[in-house]
């Protein structure tokens, strides 16, 4: 079942967050009715540590040849792996909002998030796993998952990056540029905290400049938005960033070839469908929820990805 929400919806949400967190990036998100559900024993969180350490490498998606890439028929038929989405983690401040509250994550909610899913028996994979598996079939590991975080915040690299390797995870984190190494009421990671999240193992990606709607590019845009950020991020990490995540989930048809073509090999939504002819370009997540309790996480994103 996927989840649906409006372009008009994720716009509405996407103003109100911008106003009270200034450059802090926002999309549509997913359904946020509770449930309750058991977790694993905790001996699953021990497995998960040991097998996190062996499944996190995957070729280069440029050394995959051609005649072995499936055609998107076959890649949309794979199950989907389920895939979160993560803004700011910190607690919540007097100043916030309730619509801000949906993309700010207490940090007690999000560590009790990351040991539900330790528990359950997840395996992180990270974006070159997946691609290998969308475009091979290449295995993964038991009950995989994707961590990503949007923008760049501070408080992804000195909360949630420690509470990830805690449980043996690794995350994505999508970089806006324009914000590196800002400080003020909502701070950003600075070039060598960047770097050292590549260092250990997680993979960093491109999210614009300035989180522009990539709906709206013309001229420049496209050298602004997409060529320069990703250059300057293999500057700092020294590694290719061959992942890009859309401001706001936001896409079109047209954006897709221009994204492909400057050396993207997968580009992810929040949209509640991909793309017919190009579904590498429009991978799916779904924000989990500042105001949800782990439960809900936990069913949200079952139900999402259930491909029945």
């Amino acid at each position: 079942m996927f989840i649906r929400q409006t372009v008009s919806f994720a716009a509405a949400i996407c103003l109100s967050v911008l106003v009270v967190s200034g450059l802090t990036g926002c999309q549509s998100k997913g359904s946020s009715s509770e449930a309750t559900t058991s977790s694993d024993s905790a001996a699953a969180s021990s497995s998960s540590k040991e097998t996190a350490a062996t499944t996190t490498s995957a070729p280069d998606p440029s050394s995959i040849p051609a005649s072995k890439i499936a055609d998107a028929a076959k890649i949309l038929a794979r199950p989907q792996v389920p895939i979160l989405c993560y803004h700011q983690v910190r607690d919540w401040r007097a100043s916030d909002s309730k619509s801000a509250k949906d993309y700010i994550i207490p940090v007690a909610a999000f560590k009790e998030q990351m040991q539900m899913l330790a528990d359950s028996g997840y395996h992180t994979i990270l974006p070159d796993q997946l691609y290998a598996y969308m475009t091979t079939g290449a295995p993964l590991p038991p009950k995989p998952f994707m961590l990503t975080f949007d923008d760049g915040d501070l408080d992804q690299y000195e909360v949630a990056a420690p509470e990830l390797e805690k449980h043996g995870f690794k995350g994505t984190f999508f970089i806006m540029t324009v914000a590196i190494g800002r400080r003020g009421k909502q701070p950003y990671m600075d070039k060598t905290q960047i770097k050292d999240l590549a260092d250990r193992g997680h993979t960093i990606g491109a999210h614009t400049w300035d989180h522009h709607n990539v709906k709206k590019y013309q001229g420049d845009d496209w050298k602004i938005q997409l060529e320069e950020p990703k250059a300057k991020l293999e500057t700092i990490t020294g590694k290719p960033v061959r992942y890009f995540a859309y401001p706001f989930g936001l896409w079109n048809k047209p954006a897709l070839p221009e994204i492909q073509k400057r050396g993207y090999a997968a580009a992810f939504t929040l949209a509640d469908k991909r793309d017919d002819q190009m579904p590498l370009y429009t991978v799916r997540r779904i924000i989990a929820g500042g105001q949800w309790k782990a439960t809900t996480m936990y069913r949200n994103m079952i139900q999402s990805f259930d491909d029945k």
